[in-house]
């Protein structure tokens, strides 16, 4: 059972993820919460396949907050930050990341999709290379019916 900050929290990097689908990109979004646990400081949704959600938040939040700041945040993302993201926010030092579903469950979702080519290295494998103790929390069982379907529908639309 997690708590419904978290739960809020995600829901809203849901939210994100339909935004980005408006723009035309796909259905990925990540929130920052300061250290207060309430207080958003930056959402943002997938652009492309270089400058995911999760990792252009990072390296904007790098530019504007100390990494003192940072190491207090939490960020929430609906889908497991990718290898890539996940190296981006063990390197801008974001203590604490949530997220819905696992990257296996998307990969259930976008199979062998050439807009999305899944590499099955889970976060947990990333940061336990690194030298900081980031906390990972996921899956969220409560939001991975949502998150599902956000996925599900956009994939299989574009099959």
């Amino acid at each position: 059972m997690h708590n419904d900050t978290d739960i809020h929290f995600l829901r809203m990097s849901n939210e994100v993820g339909k935004r980005a689908v408006a723009l035309g990109n796909h259905p990925f979004g990540a929130v920052l919460v300061a250290p207060d646990n309430e207080t958003v400081l930056l959402t943002q949704c997938n652009i492309d396949t270089v400058n995911h959600a999760e990792s252009t938040l990072a390296r904007i939040a790098a530019s504007n907050f100390t990494a003192e700041y940072l190491w207090g945040c939490t960020l929430y993302t609906a889908v497991e930050p990718c290898c890539m993201c996940a190296a981006t926010l063990y390197w801008a030092n974001i203590g604490r990341v949530v997220y819905g579903i696992s990257e296996a469950r998307l990969l259930a979702c976008t199979g062998n999709h050439p807009e999305n080519p899944t590499m099955s290295l889970p976060a947990a494998t990333v940061f336990r290379h690194g030298q900081k103790a980031i906390v990972l929390t996921g899956p969220v069982h409560e939001i991975e019916e949502e998150t599902l379907a956000l996925q599900q529908g956009f994939w299989q639309t574009r099959r």
